[in-house]
């Protein structure tokens, strides 16, 4: 084995949710080039797809375009039918060039907030909450008596907000109210009328559940998400033994940046994980493993058509009419779109030393999961989503605006 590449195999010890295919001949086996379904009422077939390339395939292009984009360290999963099939890491993990690992301790940034929403819908599944009741009607006292949303007050909007006005990032807050010339918190535009996205909507997302259901985010994150997935190097909050395997960043100028040991339970973007954890996650949330099915489906529901030009900066006024034509619109904790192959959807994951990404195809349960400590990975990303997931609407201009300028939009 590439000292600078790690695969998962059936020769690890791995929990019952994930299943790691270990030869090509193997991996062959699992892909069918086309799945066909013989629903109880009838013989309708679902749309044909193409097998996955195989994990030697999968590799090679990865560690080419890391080359391409000196990419210091990447690790990447697949997820077929609800299946892991591979898992893989290459390059290095900090300045001293250990090598990253699949179970190397990576940030996840805001993919936190996608299982933060699996938390919420499991709640909502138990009639402990209502995605459309007021704040309001939750919180125990009036929003802008709490410490951090004094600024609110004599701004009557915020009885507007609601969880799904929160999830879907349409709350009218920046992302960060640090980003405010006067670092106050502040309605841009009216709750639920646009699509911004908003750090500060999940903040205040889990004060509800603190406050209304009087719940410690972090516990419930670990029993009811990172622990039934089986996620055992996962966690909300810094623990000390990551730091035998700990990937530090590297900037886009390839500056390394040492690990942020996160103290606190953030529902915006605190996961620490690893690569084999968030593989596990992914093909759960993909199942649908502890969700009824309506609120499954209502986490990948088009709720809010994207108008918005690019997804950053939030606030800025250009749109782009092209958007309908895939049906960008905001889900709950993910961004939806249409395809020629059904619905798809994505998380992304960014600070100025990570990149990470996830987009799945959802009728085939397929999932590409990445995830990297060097911010340049996600000049690859385009091109090696197409690689393994094949030609697909994913609307990365609108992701990453740099993406048109630097490839001519392809």
């Amino acid at each position: 084995m590439r000292p600078d590449e790690y695969r998962l195999s059936y020769h690890n010890a791995m929990a019952p949710a994930i299943r790691v295919v270990a030869t090509r001949s193997m991996l062959r086996g699992l892909l069918w080039v086309s799945l066909v379904v013989l629903p109880l009422g009838g013989c309708e077939k679902r749309p044909t797809f193409e097998a996955l390339p195989d994990a030697s395939t999968i590799d090679s292009r990865a560690r080419a375009l890391m080359r391409r984009e000196h990419v210091r360290g990447l690790a990447l999963a697949t997820v077929d039918n609800g299946v892991v099939v591979h898992v893989a890491a290459y390059g290095i993990r900090n300045a001293a060039r250990d090598p990253l690992t699949t179970q190397t301790i990576m940030y996840g940034a805001s993919l936190t907030k996608t299982a933060f929403t699996y938390l919420v819908m499991q709640l909502v599944d138990e009639g402990r909450l209502n995605l459309d009741a007021s704040i309001a009607d939750l919180l125990p006292r009036p929003l802008p008596e709490y410490d951090d949303y004094h600024d609110l007050a004599g701004d009557a909007r915020w009885k507007a907000l609601t969880l799904r006005i929160l999830l879907t990032h349409t709350s009218g807050f920046a992302n960060l109210r640090s980003l405010e010339d006067d670092g106050k918190l502040r309605f841009h535009h009216d709750p639920g009328t646009r699509y911004g996205y908003s750090g500060e909507g999940f903040y205040l997302a889990q004060l509800v559940l603190e406050e209304a259901l009087h719940l410690d985010v972090g516990r419930e994150m670990q029993t009811r998400v990172f622990n039934r997935f089986g996620m055992s190097r996962t966690s909300m909050q810094w623990r000390p033994d990551f730091r035998v395997n700990l990937a530090d960043g590297f900037r886009i100028d390839g500056t390394p940046e040492p690990h942020d040991e996160r103290s606190s339970v953030s529902a915006a973007g605190s996961m620490d994980t690893d690569i084999e954890d968030q593989a596990r996650l992914w093909a759960g949330i993909v199942r649908g493993d502890g969700l009824s099915p309506a609120s499954r489906a209502e986490m990948t529901r088009p709720q809010v058509a994207i108008t918005s030009a690019h997804q950053f900066p939030t606030l800025a006024p250009e749109t782009n009419a092209a958007n309908a034509s895939v049906g960008l619109s905001a889900g709950l904790g993910l961004v939806t779109f249409q395809d020629a192959n059904g619905e798809m959807w994505f998380k992304g994951g960014h600070n100025d030393w990570t990149g990470n990404m996830v987009v799945c195809l959802e009728n085939r349960k397929r999932c590409l999961v990445m995830l990297s400590n060097d911010v340049r990975a996600e000049r690859i990303y385009p091109d090696l989503t197409r690689a393994v997931l094949g030609q697909t609407t994913m609307p990365w201009a609108w992701e990453y605006d740099w993406f048109k300028l630097s490839t001519g939009g392809r």
